[in-house]
């Protein structure tokens, strides 16, 4: 069997994180990473790449009240240079309607022009209530002036006006966006998403997870997801192995391999669904088989370090065990035993001294 390399980008820090999230040295960086991809805004796949005018629409669209409305603007485009079809027509649409994006001459929006820092300023500040009245004199030199006051600039550095955005800058403006104060409001931006400040001033992404995600639930081909979810599917955002997807391609993805895993984020409405492709921007993958062993260390015959799944094609897995839950659920005094029938939810790869591939479980279903 040829096992398909995995590119890891996130940082499985519980069993029940879902969410896409990349391990990274800079503690500050990687705190706002977890918030920003938890809320659903964005994922970072690449920090250094530019970011384009119709992604930047649809990150607006996701960090507003906006978000679960985005399928009833899918059936017109407003400009010429949009197809109707384009994934971004209606996150674009929703942005030039709410005067957070405006298009240029001829009718046209330029989808695909790199974001400049000057226009997405432009538009958080409108996304807090702003707008150009509350702006006299040089209308962008005031503006970048009051972006600067409610300190949506924090950890973008010397950007200028003129420059374009990479991932890594759209990532702390939607951070600082979320921390900021609205118009005329006394709680954060945040709170449409029921986020709350800690004590030291900063987003806690673990409250995010212990609050808002819920999972792994299988839900197979005969079922839909509706019935698991406590909101409506018409207000949420998919996400299928990691990429942004519509409910269509989910079912399509259900037809496929008969089964596919879920986690949803209430606060959110997001719905992350993983398949045993795998993906190579968050690095899971699911493997269902049965569990034909299950490994010991010589020296502790008590906590198991390692389980050997075998699938219905004969391919075998041999999957890690890192965390207390999972080595207690795969130990004697636990429910899986060789010889069920189980579903990993597993992040990354690693070869071990024989070359051999091993996952590491993350999370686990009971098939």
């Amino acid at each position: 069997m040829t096992l398909k390399p995995m590119v890891s980008s996130m940082l499985v820090i519980m069993a029940t994180a879902a969410c896409p999230i990349r391990v990274v040295a800079d503690s500050t960086y990687d705190l706002r990473k977890r918030v920003v991809e938890l809320t659903g805004i964005m994922n970072v796949e690449n920090g250094s790449r530019y970011v384009s005018r119709a992604e930047f629409a649809a990150m607006l669209v996701r960090a507003s009240e906006y978000r679960s409305t985005v399928s009833e603007a899918s059936q017109v485009s407003v400009f010429a240079d949009v197809p109707v079809k384009s994934e971004y027509a209606p996150h674009i649409r929703i942005a030039a309607r709410q005067g957070w994006m405006k298009g240029y001459l001829g009718g046209k929006f330029l989808p695909e022009e790199y974001i400049t820092y000057q226009d997405a300023a432009k538009a958080v500040l409108a996304l807090l209530g702003y707008t150009n009245e509350d702006f006299t004199g040089d209308q962008n030199g005031s503006r970048m002036a009051k972006f600067s006051y409610l300190e949506l600039n924090e950890e973008l550095g010397n950007i200028q006006a003129d420059e374009i955005l990479t991932e890594d800058n759209c990532l702390n403006l939607f951070y600082n966006l979320l921390k900021a104060k609205p118009k005329g409001a006394n709680g954060i931006y945040g709170t449409i998403m029921d986020l709350t400040l800690s004590t030291d001033g900063e987003l806690n992404p673990l409250e995010m997870l212990d609050t808002s995600v819920k999972g792994p639930y299988i839900v197979k081909k005969n079922r839909t997801m509706s019935s698991q979810l406590p909101f409506s599917m018409d207000k949420a955002s998919f996400y299928l192995d990691g990429e942004p997807c519509t409910k269509n391609q989910i079912k399509a993805a259900q037809e496929e391999f008969g089964y596919v895993v879920m986690y949803y984020n209430t606060s959110s409405k997001t719905v992350w669904v993983y398949t045993e492709e795998g993906s190579e921007t968050t690095g899971k993958m699911v493997i269902r088989g049965e569990v034909t062993n299950i490994y010991y260390r010589s020296s502790d015959v008590m906590t198991p370090t390692a389980v050997t799944i075998t699938t219905d094609d004969g391919d075998t897995y041999e999957c890690s065990l890192t965390t207390s839950d999972l080595q207690f659920a795969f130990s004697i005094y636990g429910t899986v035993q060789v010889g069920d029938d189980i579903i990993l939810v597993c992040s990354g790869s690693s070869e071990n001294e024989d070359g051999d591939v091993t996952y590491r479980v993350i999370d686990f279903l009971e098939d």
